[in-house]
């Protein structure tokens, strides 16, 4: 109940200004806010891209003195350019960074942060601690350990599992171990770990290469919806449905439509939206058009979706 009450606080705050907030930002200095974020080279991140864009047109309504520079990459070298000329074109006051890589992401926002900025930073954390004010992320240890929970609660004794990891991030290391410690002193056997880089294309040939590699699987863990689409596939493809589960992650709807269904290749998934990002939008514009503080971490939870409530999470008309 504690958690659900610290996500409505930002909202509310947002609420307030709108009576109050805005009439404020009249008044206040002109602000810029960059927004850099990776391209929708996936589902996630076409939903988050998706997100991005409305809260951006939706607050550029609500407080007329500030104004967003948004910029998409698809490589960590494009958005290190794009940060690069925010400060240097734009002179932007504050920054929202969703990483795209978290090493090479690191030293260009110690920059900014350096010039006096306002930072915040998404989902994927820098590779250094204590660099950014805000911290905005779902849960990650919550969505490794909730998924790992499963898995030992609900898999046969010596299930063998094989694991698809994301981009090499600090939330993928966090992910990773969480799903590792919950399985620790259980009768589950990991036969394999390997990176699916959040790509269906990508997914699909690690597992192919597990399907080849061992005769016995029983369970994946594709931590990520597109990853568990390319999983499903190559599954499909060697006509080996009926011998093991999968569990994604982040809700999309197709997944989630088929957990509803009662598809028993997908049992449960894993909650992480990707409107995440509108809470870092809006709470970075509420530092400079209200009094309210906006440092600190804002972590949102992670929920197993289940056939039983798997309808409260079904969104049809959602990019993802």
């Amino acid at each position: 109940m504690k958690r659900r009450n610290l996500l409505k606080l930002p909202l509310a705050a947002a609420a307030l200004s709108l009576a109050s907030g805005a009439a404020f930002a009249q008044d206040a200095e002109p602000v810029v806010i960059g927004v850099s974020i990776p391209s929708a080279t996936h589902g996630f991140m076409g939903g988050l891209n998706w997100h991005a864009q409305d809260t951006i047109e939706r607050l550029g309504g609500v407080y007329p003195n500030v104004e967003f520079v948004l910029a998409t990459a698809g490589d960590a070298a494009k958005q290190v350019s794009d940060i690069e000329d925010m400060m240097a074109t734009r002179n932007i006051d504050g920054l929202v960074v969703l990483p795209f890589e978290s090493e090479p992401l690191t030293d260009p926002v110690k920059q900014v942060k350096a010039a006096g900025k306002f930072v915040t930073v998404v989902d994927r954390g820098l590779s250094e601690e204590g660099i950014e004010d805000l911290y905005v992320a779902g849960d990650n240890t919550a969505f490794g350990r909730v998924a790992g929970e499963y898995f030992r609660d609900n898999l046969d004794a010596d299930a063998k599992i094989v694991v698809l990891r994301g981009i090499p991030t600090t939330l993928d290391n966090e992910r990773v171990e969480a799903f590792q410690a919950a399985l620790e002193g259980s009768d589950k056997e990991i036969l394999d770990m390997q990176h699916g880089n959040w790509n269906r294309d990508d997914a699909f040939n690690v597992m192919q290469d597990y399907l080849a590699k061992y005769p016995e699987i029983d369970a994946v863990w594709a931590a990520d919806d597109d990853m568990a689409v390319g999983v499903l596939e190559a599954i499909a493809q060697a006509g080996r449905e009926d011998q093991m589960i999968v569990v994604g992650g982040a809700g999309m709807k197709d997944i989630v439509k088929r957990i509803m269904d009662g598809d028993p290749q997908l049992p449960v998934n894993v909650t992480y939206p990707p409107a995440l990002i509108s809470s870092a939008i809006e709470m970075t514009a509420l530092n400079f058009v209200s009094n309210a503080p906006m440092a600190g971490r804002y972590i949102i939870g992670s929920q197993l979706i289940t056939p039983e409530n798997a309808e409260q999470f079904y969104f049809p008309d959602s990019p993802f």
